[in-house]
């Protein structure tokens, strides 16, 4: 049985396109989490009125990939001391986040973080309260724009770990 976790670090369009590579990932989609507008356009995310964070959604495979590896790629690319700043993204829509709907990965995420970080990190973490998908323009953007701007180094995953 597939199952889902929420990431936000930084412009989603690297996030979405590095986990779309990943063995055991079955979908991605960008979108906006946690904020208190329902619906909300990027143009008001972007605004930071909204309190969104940019978020994609992961589904995966367990069987293939687990959660700590997920997070293993997640902390590869994102500052995790950083707050609402990652690369040359600004503002509290690039803040990083880890948003779970079950909640045993809870216990996951806080062990697997407090094991791999020092103290003081920023990364988020919550159950996730809302999250909307993002304008189609912004779904799978590096594959439609494969010289768009892009925080994160793609070459970062293996090759054993692509699909």
């Amino acid at each position: 049985m597939n199952k889902i976790i929420y990431l936000a670090g930084g412009c989603f369009w690297g996030v979405q396109e590095y986990y779309s590579r990943l063995k055991g990932v079955i979908s991605t989609i960008s979108g906006y989490a946690n904020g208190i507008k329902e619906n909300p356009t990027y143009l008001e995310v972007r605004s930071g009125n909204t309190l969104h964070a940019e978020t994609v959604e992961v589904v995966y495979n367990p069987d293939i990939i687990t959660l700590e590896k997920i997070l293993e790629h997640y902390l590869r690319f994102v500052d995790p001391y950083s707050i609402n700043r990652q690369g040359e993204d600004v503002g509290n829509q690039y803040r990083t986040g880890i948003y779970f709907v079950d909640l045993e990965d809870e216990k996951v995420i806080k062990k697997f973080l407090d094991e791999n970080l020092n103290v003081g990190y920023k990364i988020e973490i919550k159950k996730l309260d809302s999250f909307f998908k993002a304008e189609e323009y912004h779904q799978d953007y590096l594959k439609k724009n494969p010289d768009g701007y892009c925080h994160i180094n793609l070459n970062l995953i293996r090759k054993n770990e692509k699909k």
